[in-house]
């Protein structure tokens, strides 16, 4: 904490640090009346209507209030890890599902059902992590109804390679009918080794906490800009990626250890120019000075140049999750 030479606490963050990482001591009160004292360290990744939320390294968010903050300062972020990372199919879901909010969700027991106008298959699908908690007949009902609801079709995202029991129910689905529509790779590696890559074009990348005008018409696939703008946005700490004229673009969320990169796109007219990998380098650079050390993406199975592309940079598979669709 930051001390004065009179021996005093001071905060010394401001919402102009929001990114940074912090490290903050706050008071409460018990019935006594006596005060208690807890610090929290990580990303500041928002401070508004006078309460902050730091993202710690475990990916757990600490809502503080303004009010009740004792001491703050910004800190350099922890050194960052070489080798590749090991993770969880669990914990890894569920940094992949805070990067990709959608506007709306509702608990299954351990389901979560998501919806975001029909934005992406990732934020209009359930994410199955364990029991719903009724039987499964039952809780598909239930699915396809609150899509329907909506306007939109039912889908259920599992995994194959995953440890647990993605596979079995997998199965039960393939058995009523629901059909695989989409696969993708989740793919995890080191972050240093990635914002160490040569690429001489990382220097001209613009990096902002917004998506504007030519961010989003190379990214292309909006629908509503108004329902993309408020899904790209939201996330721990979420930082845009541009090469100046719109020749290639990307995301990336940084969330307590991880960096998750999405929307890496690239101009046909300039492919094969190292810019994807300039903006990946770009940011995974600002990644790691948030303290992130691990990386992971998720990439379609039919896009041979991209998992070249990854494969390059050190990406491995960790497992493959499958868009299900409920019969028509």
């Amino acid at each position: 904490m930051e001390i004065t030479a009179g021996g005093l606490l001071e905060v010394r963050i401001t919402p102009a640090d929001v990114g940074k990482r912090v490290s903050v001591r706050r008071v409460e009160y018990g019935s006594s009346g006596a005060p208690a004292y807890a610090d929290a360290v990580g990303v500041l990744t928002s401070w508004n209507e006078g309460v902050l939320l730091i993202t710690q390294k475990n990916g757990k968010s600490v809502r503080i209030a303004e009010s009740s903050l004792v001491a703050g300062k910004i800190v350099p972020p922890a050194p960052a890890r070489r080798r590749g990372p090991a993770a969880s199919f669990e914990e890894l879901s569920r940094v992949a599902g805070r990067s990709w909010q959608p506007l709306e969700s509702e608990p299954l027991g351990e389901w979560t059902l998501r919806a975001a106008a029909g934005f992406t298959r990732r934020a209009n699908s359930v994410l199955p992590l364990g029991d719903p908690g009724i039987p499964l007949d039952d809780a598909l009902a239930r699915v396809t109804s609150w899509y329907a609801e909506r306007g939109l079709p039912a889908y259920v995202q599992a995994a194959t390679g995953a440890v647990g029991t993605q596979e079995l129910l997998i199965a039960e689905l393939e058995r009523r009918g629901w059909a695989a529509e989409v696969s993708a790779q989740v793919r995890i590696g080191a972050l240093a080794p990635v914002g160490d890559v040569d690429a001489p074009a990382a220097g001209a990348v613009r990096l902002t906490r917004t998506p504007d005008e030519a961010w989003l018409g190379r990214y292309g696939r909006v629908g509503d800009p108004e329902v993309a703008r408020r899904l790209l946005v939201e996330g721990p700490s979420v930082w845009f990626a541009a090469l100046p004229e719109g020749r290639a673009i990307g995301r990336c969320v940084v969330d307590g250890r991880w960096a998750g990169f999405a929307a890496v796109t690239v101009d046909p007219a300039h492919r094969r120019e190292g810019l994807a990998t300039a903006v990946m380098a770009a940011l995974a650079r600002r990644a790691l000075e948030e303290g992130a050390s691990a990386a992971w993406l998720q990439v379609e199975v039919d896009n041979p140049g991209a998992l070249a592309l990854y494969d390059g940079m050190g990406f491995a598979p960790h497992h493959t999750y499958h868009h299900y669709r409920a019969a028509r």
